[in-house]
């Protein structure tokens, strides 16, 4: 038997995941990481990508935004602004929030414009990934 951990991924609109697991992974603003049981204490800024989530026997998979997260030896916490089961995400509009994004990252505007294109084409490709 492998060693669980508690695993919590709260959003604004509700608690998205309650469970043990033995491995998370998941997209920083540093980069990838996969957090096992009796991690180091950190505390990182979650940017826009897949959570996997590592149960035993399975590999659940969602689209994460922006966050914290918060590592304790035995439990980690997730606050994300969103959190999406592939089931939950509508492909069409992730399509349409795609289009918009490249449309605009291509037209001349200013910093601010260019960073939020950027941000929305990373949500739409996170979502798009999901929807297999």
């Amino acid at each position: 038997m492998a060693d669980l951990f508690k695993l919590h991924v709260i959003t604004p609109e509700r608690r998205f995941y309650d469970g043990e697991a033995f491995m998370v992974e998941l997209t920083t603003t540093e980069g990838d990481i996969g957090v096992y049981r009796n991690h180091i204490p950190l505390t990182a800024i979650v940017a826009p990508g897949v959570l996997k989530i590592h149960e035993e026997g399975e590999v659940k998979e969602a689209a994460l935004m922006s966050g914290f997260i918060e590592i304790l030896p035995e439990r980690i916490t997730i606050m994300a602004e969103v959190a999406e089961w592939p089931d939950e995400i509508d492909g069409n509009r992730a399509e349409e929030a795609r289009i918009r994004a490249e449309r605009r990252l291509k037209e001349e505007s200013g910093e601010i414009d260019t960073m939020r294109a950027e941000l929305a084409l990373r949500r739409a490709l996170v979502r798009l990934s999901l929807r297999k």
